[in-house]
């Protein structure tokens, strides 16, 4: 969503005007607005907000109502005036949050200064937002307690500048904050290594564990260029991770490389997006702890080869998200160990371990194999039309240059509908929006296709059209294909049957 908040298409959580109201069905209505609510359950406690929830429920069972009447009745339980609190509502973009601490070890007292922002460069300052801001200070790599015995407190940012202060803070401190993701806003401040390794080895809060492998690993991509040493710092957290007694669903999470549109989404607030590099920088990394941990990954995919019956509960699910991640690891080994990845594709006995074999080999450079896999995956799942959605988007996603001319050819196959917009997202929608080497083809070929399928369905289909507007709608992020994809939207501005859904995203984007 914070993509959507920096593009042409940023609107508030409950949007002023529109051309088209089908065009707001959007990730800031759905996801930025779940984050809001999650955020008055911080602020006010779980027992005030159920009773504000209750209170909603009986004053407007059956009802057609608006945001400001959950709001309303999140006031009258807990007896506190959200009237800040409703600019999240009114107000697009997405927050910046600067901290800086300072340490007095006389006094052993923290200090933390808060500064929020919330406009582009363009743009005159926004009123500044009421948000819970859940921080943790670690100790000697430990957290320390700050409310009783919880090692979490809800700091309430109201101000455009504010001061907190902590008392007891024993030595040097380094400070875990937006604890549990409690507000949906930016830190500006890049932690160091050494503060990421802390919080990755020590914090107690499973997000911020995350987040600071995510930050750590993304900082070592981006200084990844070609002949430039791989962090050492790094290389030895990650086996450290490895190793760790942790849940493997998030174990999964953690281990996971950051995906390259996370990687061009940082890269844009310092400048151009060059999709190319990340994607080379990120290979690279990926290869070398690939073979550095090469023992750890086979130990890994062996050990979670769970025998007996499939069950679609927590720890299985986790289970397989950690071995899917080790066999991905080995398929990037100097010589891939596809023949796990086949094995897996002919032997497993649910859909999940199936399609993790599949993708290993169709994204490989094994053309006979892929091919094979291919044919056999469609042959046995033909009939089966949402397994037939995956099997179009495995192969949509293969981050290869020909890609373009693979989805043409998909667009023809008999089991691709162009009147269902399922069958158009899990193939023209993946290209698009989930492969970028593909569609940022330096030929402009995959703008082409994606401007050609638009013009296609737009008449018939306006709702579905305008959505998958959206990767070129971006084009003033990238630092190559700019001008091809602003060509392509002024392409199909000049269409004479234009809908009113795909002239309001059009306009948009064009003028922004």
């Amino acid at each position: 969503q914070f993509a959507e908040d920096a593009g042409p298409m940023s609107h508030p959580v409950r949007p002023d005007s529109f051309i088209e109201i089908s065009n707001f069905y959007t990730l800031t209505v759905y996801e930025k607005g779940a984050e809001v609510v999650r955020m008055l359950h911080t602020l006010l406690g779980a027992e005030t907000f159920q009773k504000g929830a209750t209170l909603y429920f009986e004053r407007h069972d059956g009802q057609a109502v608006t945001c400001d009447d959950f709001v309303t009745a999140m006031e009258d339980a807990s007896g506190r005036d959200l009237s800040q609190f409703r600019r999240w509502y009114e107000q697009a973009g997405t927050p910046k949050l600067s901290l800086r601490s300072d340490y007095n070890a006389q006094q052993q007292r923290l200090t933390i200064q808060v500064a929020q922002s919330n406009h582009r460069d363009n743009e005159q300052a926004k009123a500044p937002l009421m948000m819970p801001l859940a921080i943790g200070v670690l100790v000697d790599g430990k957290p320390m307690p700050l409310e009783g015995e919880s090692t979490t407190r809800v700091l309430e940012v109201t101000e455009q500048t504010q001061q907190f202060v902590i008392d007891g803070v024993t030595s040097e401190p380094v400070l875990s904050p937006l604890r549990g993701f409690s507000a949906p806003v930016r830190l500006t401040n890049e932690p160091t290594p050494e503060t990421l390794l802390t919080l990755m080895q020590g914090d107690d809060d499973s997000f911020v564990r995350w987040d600071a492998a995510q930050s750590f690993a993304a900082q070592v991509i981006e200084a990844a260029t070609e002949g430039a040493e791989i962090d050492p710092r790094f290389v030895d957290a990650y086996g450290v991770l490895i190793s760790a007694d942790m849940d493997p669903a998030l174990k999964a999470h953690t281990l996971a490389l950051p995906g390259e549109e996370y990687l061009a989404d940082r890269a844009s607030q310092r400048g151009l997006v060059d999709v190319f590099a990340i994607r080379e920088q990120r290979q690279r990394v990926k290869k070398l702890l690939a073979l550095r941990f090469e023992t750890e990954w086979r130990m890994l995919f062996a050990s979670l080869n769970r025998q007996g019956q499939y069950s679609p509960e927590g720890n299985q699910i986790g289970e397989r998200a950690l071995r899917h991640l080790a066999l991905d690891f080995l398929c990037h080994l100097p010589v891939p160990d596809l023949s796990s990845a086949h094995e897996l594709f002919v032997n497993a006995d649910n859909l999940t371990d199936r399609l993790a074999g599949a993708r290993s080999v169709i994204h490989s450079d094994d053309e006979t194999m892929r091919q094979a896999v291919i044919d056999q995956f469609y042959q046995d799942w033909q009939h089966q039309t949402l397994v037939v959605n995956q099997w179009f988007t495995v192969q949509a996603m293969r981050p290869a240059p020909d890609t373009v001319e693979s989805v043409e050819a998909l667009m023809n196959h008999e089991a691709f509908d162009w009147r269902n917009p399922n069958k158009l997202r899990a193939l023209v929608g993946a290209f698009a929006n989930s492969n970028p080497v593909a569609f940022h083809r330096r030929d402009g070929a995959g703008y082409v296709l994606l401007a050609d399928m638009i013009e296609k369905i737009q008449a018939a289909n306006p709702q579905i059209a305008a959505r998958m507007l959206t990767p070129l709608t971006r084009f003033r992020r990238y630092a190559h294909g700019a001008d091809q994809m602003r060509a392509q939207l002024e392409r199909l501005a000049a269409l004479d049957n234009l809908s009113r859904d795909v002239f309001e995203v059009l306009d948009r984007s064009l003028k922004d």
